[in-house]
């Protein structure tokens, strides 16, 4: 299946340099492309794409806030939105997964970097810009340092295996290699995982993972 992707970002010379570099790859199609996060929302609405790559400062409306919008309660569609900035800012990071993007690349990234975002995303999973990654859940960590791992957990002794790998950075494949299982049975017990804990995506699995010793 092809992926459809909408590019929002205010520099033309960025949605054109993305749009090259995507529409180079056989399955990811860009259907649309916005200058403000007002103009995001409206082609979302429209085009309903299945990943969207967003700036976070646009004038209008910034990324951050048309991020909260797409994910209102009630929305007629929801893609998985990926935010892409020059601003190498953890504040912006924590706003961005709390509001439930599900993946969070510096510019600078590089070409395959971007498509496997889209692909990452697409596919359910979650992708970081490494130079983010450490700081994220080094932050994440050090709570659990002083307070231990949680005594007690709402997870079966299989979700918290796939949990501890998730929160390594482990995609589906890696995790059920890891744990010789189907990919399929990763993917239902990572389900099962966000309804017991309230996570919408595989980032806020991992964040809980750290938050709680249990990455460690």
């Amino acid at each position: 299946m092809t992926i459809r992707v909408l590019l929002a970002d205010d520099q033309t010379i960025v949605r054109t340099g993305m749009a090259m570099i995507l529409s180079a790859e056989d399955d990811i199609e860009v259907v649309a492309q916005a200058a403000d996060g007002v103009a995001a929302i409206q082609q979302a609405d429209l085009h309903r794409p299945d990943v969207v790559l967003m700036d976070i400062r646009m004038p209008r409306l910034n990324g951050i806030e048309a991020l909260r919008h797409l994910y209102r309660p009630g929305a007629p569609h929801t893609p998985k939105v990926v935010m892409v900035t020059t601003f190498d800012d953890d504040e912006y990071v924590h706003q961005a997964l709390h509001h439930g993007a599900c993946g969070f690349l510096l510019k600078d990234a590089g070409p395959r970097l971007l498509a496997e975002a889209v692909r990452s995303a697409a596919s359910g999973e979650a992708l970081i810009s490494p130079s983010i990654t450490v700081r994220l859940l080094q932050r994440f960590a050090r709570p659990a340092a002083a307070a231990g791992p949680v005594r007690s957990s709402p997870l079966s002794e299989r979700e918290t295996e796939v949990t501890a790998l998730v929160s390594r950075g482990h995609t589906n494949a890696e995790v059920a290699a890891a744990l010789h299982i189907s990919v399929g049975t990763v993917k239902t017990h990572l389900t099962n995982i966000q309804g017991k804990l309230g996570a919408r995506n595989r980032v806020e699995i991992a964040a809980w993972a750290w938050e709680c010793g249990l990455a460690r």
